[in-house]
């Protein structure tokens, strides 16, 4: 087998990476790199610095500036820099944890129910609605991942909205019917799967204000009240789900601050500025003792850090679909297929073809 092929495993096979590489970082410049962001202004500095050189030697005579005035200057852009940087790099660290949080109540919530929906007396079996009312509520557990990613994403009304805002003669069809982002673009790929989660008929209500991810949540809390009254889970039991679905709601509060709170424009716009003017000083402060090596020079030092700041920006919204953002989509692939495989063994014990994971669920 070659050595570049990817070996799955098992569990998180798709959030975690698998196969070697092929190239040292250092000699990669494209895939997961900055460098298609910074490519534009790296070259006008170098152009610019030509300039200069040009106009030292032969036009103006000496144009250059003192040495000294770099500096001063290296400081506040090393500065804003840092604290761009840790602050994007926070937003990214933060977007994680909360994703992991929210993982780790649905898998509790889960667990949970599937041990916990048993017949009434002993060797006593569930209903049929009983069976169907829990199968339903954990792919709903599932589908919550999947509309916290797409709501992240800013890609909404999956399934359709409500009919509310619609005219009664132009309402349309409350059959699946393909959904569509926040830019009326048709979205086909990669919603199969989440929409088939889903409960049959569910409209969604995002286009009067309602986040799916939250209408999800009120159909899981009405199940745990649903398994109180049927005797599945005690006082204490039932109070401790209704902390995890807090936990997940919070968690997920905190992503969407992180998604609709941007870095401030007036910082973004002053960091642009430094670091303009750093890069445009630099040749002049450098001209007189290195000639034409101040290109060179001045390109290395715009790489650098426009590349910082392009790492910033990378890093700011860490939801998207670029090679540096969280893998949400390997990490909710993982879950999904965990509970599955959980629910297709309780499926079984309920329906008394075998033991369920060895008897875990006896």
């Amino acid at each position: 087998m070659s050595p570049h092929v990817r070996r799955p495993t098992y569990p998180l096979a798709h959030a975690t990476r698998h196969k070697p590489r092929r190239l040292p970082l250092v000699l990669r410049f494209a895939k997961g790199a900055i460098h298609s962001i910074i490519v534009i202004p790296v070259l006008l500095h170098s152009l610019f610095t030509v300039l200069v050189v040009y106009l030292d030697r032969y036009v103006a005579g000496s144009v250059g500036l003192p040495a000294t005035i770099i500096p001063s200057l290296s400081i506040v852009v090393g500065l804003m820099l840092v604290f761009r940087n840790g602050t994007s790099y926070d937003r990214f660290w933060t977007g994680r944890n909360c994703l992991t949080t929210i993982g780790t109540s649905v898998r509790n919530l889960a667990r949970g129910f599937l041990v916990s929906a048993r017949g009434k007396g002993e060797g006593s079996k569930l209903t049929e609605e009983e069976k169907q009312d829990t199968e339903k509520i954990v792919r709903v557990l599932v589908a919550i991942l999947y509309a916290i990613k797409h709501n992240l994403r800013a890609e909404f009304n999956i399934p359709p909205a409500s009919l509310a805002s619609y005219p009664p003669s132009s309402r349309p069809s409350t059959s699946r019917r393909p959904s569509f982002d926040g830019e009326g673009n048709g979205i086909h790929t990669a919603k199969a799967e989440y929409i088939s989660l889903l409960p049959d008929g569910l409209m969604g209500y995002e286009d009067q204000g309602l986040s799916l991810p939250l209408q999800l949540t009120i159909l899981v809390e009405s199940y745990i009240r649903r398994g109180f009254e049927r005797g599945w889970f005690h006082g204490p039991q039932a109070s401790q789900m209704t902390v995890q679905i807090n936990s997940l709601v919070d968690a997920y509060g905190k992503m969407e601050t992180i998604r609709t709170t941007p870095i401030p424009v007036a910082h973004m716009i002053h960091q642009k500025q430094v670091l303009l003017l750093f890069n445009c000083v630099l040749p002049f402060a450098i001209v007189d003792d290195y000639g034409w090596w101040s290109v060179p020079i001045v390109a290395i030092v715009a790489f650098t850090l426009y590349g910082i700041e392009g790492i910033g920006v990378q890093l700011e919204d860490p939801f998207g679909y670029d090679k540096n953002d969280i893998k949400m989509d390997g990490i909710i692939e993982d879950t999904r297929q965990e509970l599955m495989v959980l629910l297709d063994e309780w499926r079984a014990k309920a329906d008394g073809r075998s033991e369920g994971l060895g008897g875990m669920f006896d």
